[in-house]
């Protein structure tokens, strides 16, 4: 991959028209784009086509979480639009998985990612709903049934990548969101890194929002993501 290939921006918007002007302002440069509930809520699959007109690459951040009938389903969909990325929830257990990635299957260009544990939870939120042990003890856990069931990649923070890099196999795809650029706002995301903390632990694939979409220059914004991805992408 590129650098600028493992560079996913996230659309948090809930306007076509604020998405694709952020799109066309990058242009060439960024190759693909995360489109979350926010987006998808507001404007529909129209603007999956319109990113995929484009040329773009799209990672559909749906985090299903529901029967296997019904994620399958879902998966499909999704692979008959033609986005590249698909994240399922992997705590909805390795029968949601399999459907999911089974479903998969007619669309060769799909990978379906497992969600381990969103960027925002630390250790106590987990033992508020129930769930004993560390973050990381359950990231790897829910990893480890991700990759048995299947995916082709999970989803964590850039603090699991190293942990993560070391036991998964290493085909598999490690995309983190949680990633800022130096200086920037942890806002509602409690484990967050760098682009070159995230590289440099075993990410494959990074995702930025506000870093980069409420930036004064989206343009350089990227620039700087991309130089730190390149930088730490290069021989030590």
């Amino acid at each position: 991959m590129l650098p600028n290939e493992r560079i996913i921006v996230a659309l948090d918007f809930d306007s076509r028209t604020d998405a694709l002007g952020l799109v066309d302002r990058l242009g060439a440069a960024a190759p693909c784009y995360k489109v979350g509930l926010q987006l998808l809520t507001a404007e529909g699959p129209a603007i999956v086509h319109a990113l995929i007109a484009r040329q773009k690459k799209v990672f559909l951040d749906l985090k299903l979480h529901e029967i296997p009938n019904s994620v399958a389903s879902a998966v499909a969909v999704a692979g008959a639009l033609g986005v590249s990325m698909v994240t399922v929830h992997a705590s909805g257990g390795a029968a949601v998985m399999r459907a999911a990635v089974e479903a998969a299957r007619r669309f060769p260009d799909l990978r379906v990612l497992a969600l381990t544990v969103i960027t925002s939870l630390q250790d106590q939120d987990l033992a508020e709903i129930g769930v004993a042990g560390s973050v990381r003890d359950q990231v790897l856990r829910l990893a480890q049934l991700a990759a048995a069931a299947g995916c082709h990649g999970v989803v964590a923070s850039p603090q699991e990548a190293a942990l993560l890099r070391a036991v998964l196999p290493a085909h598999l795809l490690i995309v983190t969101p949680g990633v800022q650029l130096p200086g920037g706002s942890h806002n509602d995301q409690a484990r967050t890194a760098t682009p070159a903390q995230a590289i440099r632990s075993g990410s494959t694939h990074i995702v930025l929002g506000r870093s980069i979409a409420r930036a004064a220059d989206p343009g350089a914004a990227f620039a700087a993501v991309y130089t730190e991805v390149e930088q730490a992408l290069s021989p030590q």
